[in-house]
């Protein structure tokens, strides 16, 4: 495992079920196994089911047709993605939420996935190393950056959360 390289992962959607709900876009931040970042990249995707997304999703991950204009198909953003992550282990906060949707979008378009199987967790790491603390009441992102100082300007978009979910890794690293 320490040879493969990581992908911090964040997406959006336009709700909580993968099946009723759609990706609207993925962030990443891939780095070498020391943790040298290599490249970060998002991706924005069209819904194609727009109304039936949930209203506070989409006001949450700053959902506006017009910065969705130019945004890939789901099958364009796959196939780039599969690209960028191959033989990468994913890395999320609450890993099993975007692992899900990522999972059903590559069922939905065929795409391989093309990411080592094994996948990391901030929320179990985080717990396991915190889970002590009483000032810590809560593993989101959110507070988990509050307490380590991390700052996630643009939350609930999929590139700075993925970025937040790195620098958190790197904290948790260190304890």
């Amino acid at each position: 495992m320490k040879k493969h390289n990581l992908a911090f992962i964040d997406i959006e959607t336009t709700g909580l079920n993968l099946i009723e709900h759609e990706i609207i876009e993925i962030g990443c931040v891939v780095t070498a196994p020391n943790l040298k970042v290599i490249e970060e990249f998002k991706l924005k995707i069209k819904p194609e089911r727009i109304e039936d997304a949930d209203p506070v999703s989409l006001k949450i991950s700053h959902y506006d047709k017009e910065n969705w204009k130019r945004a890939y198909t789901l099958e364009k953003a796959m196939k780039i993605f599969s690209k960028k992550v191959k033989d990468c282990i994913m890395v999320g906060q609450n890993v099993a939420f975007d692992s899900g949707f990522l999972e059903y979008a590559y069922a939905q378009t065929e795409v391989k996935n093309s990411m080592h199987y094994h996948k990391l967790d901030t929320i179990s790491i985080a717990w396991a190393k915190l889970h002590k603390e009483p000032d810590l009441e809560h593993f989101s992102l959110r507070e988990l950056c509050l307490c380590f100082d991390i700052k996630n300007e643009h939350a609930h978009t999929a590139l700075s959360d993925a970025r937040a979910t790195f620098e958190l890794y790197k904290k948790l690293m260190e304890l």
